[in-house]
């Protein structure tokens, strides 16, 4: 192979691995959100294709595939085409960055939380893409809101990660893992309140209840994504619950020691990458069940209300969480 071909085979297997470790975890989250919801709501949720309705969501993505994919006439046509595409990308690239194990991670980047905050801001180009590429009212309303409540809720979900860096000292994902494992004790404790901002941030950021302004289906009849059919739809469904896992296990990586655990083989070389990663896996899916838990209890808000939380409180709360840190570690110097 050519020196100059290796990179490019390496890098399109990367990121082949991580488009089926987010296709395979949207199963398993819809199936999942189905059966978390039925609980709540003291019902069965799917049971009929396969035991316990198992099959259910795999029978579901196969007719998204196989329906017709409709583009409106009046649409503005390659924005529509490349709106999933770019709502989807973020989803993937967030992982390049995100330790599983010790040495279990793609890139590990300096600046990773400059680079995941960089990436996942794409998600509101998609929606706005999408909403005024449709041609179509309910849409861009949608694709407006979208624009309004991403932007006004990155600041604070930006702002509650500083701390964490702060006592850190570092950007990089895995040196906070390691400074975890370090002090004997998760960041969650100290920066319990940047944890509350982030967790509330990132629902809004996900457009998840109770913030699912953006789509409000008995107001704008889906949102930005009104006018999108088969597998296009798809891929905005796709790119929720990637963000969903992908939000999750960054704050499992920040807040909860990330693949830290009670490993006693870990220093066996057979188990030195299966208990980092069943601790990882079983901290992030921890978190996806809080927040299904949380959309599943609290009805949605009003769109002044959604603004009024952003910037009249997040916001003050997390610049006074950042003060608080940095006195902190002032103090124990």
């Amino acid at each position: 192979m050519p020196s100059w071909l290796t990179p490019i085979v390496w890098s399109a297997i990367k990121a082949l691995i991580f488009f089926l470790w987010v296709a395979l975890n949207a199963l398993v989250l819809i199936y999942m959100e189905r059966k978390v919801s039925a609980f709540i709501q003291r019902r069965l949720g799917p049971m009929r294709v396969g035991k316990y309705g198992w099959a259910q969501t795999i029978a579901d993505a196969i007719k998204m595939v196989t329906k017709e994919d409709i583009i409106p006439t009046n649409a503005d046509k390659w924005l529509f085409i490349l709106a999933p595409i770019v709502a989807f990308a973020p989803a993937i690239m967030v992982w390049v960055v995100v330790p599983f194990g010790p040495r279990l991670i793609a890139t590990d980047l300096n600046v990773g939380i400059v680079y995941i905050a960089a990436v996942t801001s794409f998600a509101v180009i998609a929606a706005f893409m999408s909403g005024w590429g449709s041609n179509d009212k309910y849409s861009l309303l949608g694709a407006m809101r979208a624009a309004a409540q991403m932007i006004s809720y990155e600041v604070a979900l930006v702002m509650s990660l500083i701390g964490v860096v702060m006592i850190a000292g570092s950007l990089s994902l895995q040196d906070i893992v390691q400074a975890q494992a370090e002090r004997g004790y998760w960041f969650l404790f100290p920066q319990i309140i940047g944890f509350v901002i982030y967790l509330i941030a990132a629902l809004a950021e996900l457009n998840r209840t109770p913030f699912d302004l953006m789509e409000a289906e008995s107001e704008l009849v889906s949102g930005y994504h009104t006018e999108y059919s088969g597998i296009r739809w798809g891929f905005f469904m796709l790119a929720e619950y990637g963000h969903l896992l992908s939000w999750s296990a960054i704050a499992a990586t920040l807040f909860m020691g990330g693949w830290q655990g009670f490993n006693p083989l870990v220093n066996s070389a057979t188990w030195s990458w299966v208990f980092p990663l069943f601790w990882f896996i079983l901290k992030t899916y921890f978190l996806v069940f809080v927040a299904m838990w949380i959309r599943w209890t609290v009805p949605r808000i009003r769109i002044d209300q959604l603004m009024d939380l952003g910037w009249k409180f997040l916001l003050p709360v997390s610049l006074v969480n950042i003060a608080f840190t940095g006195a902190f570690i002032l103090w124990r110097r």
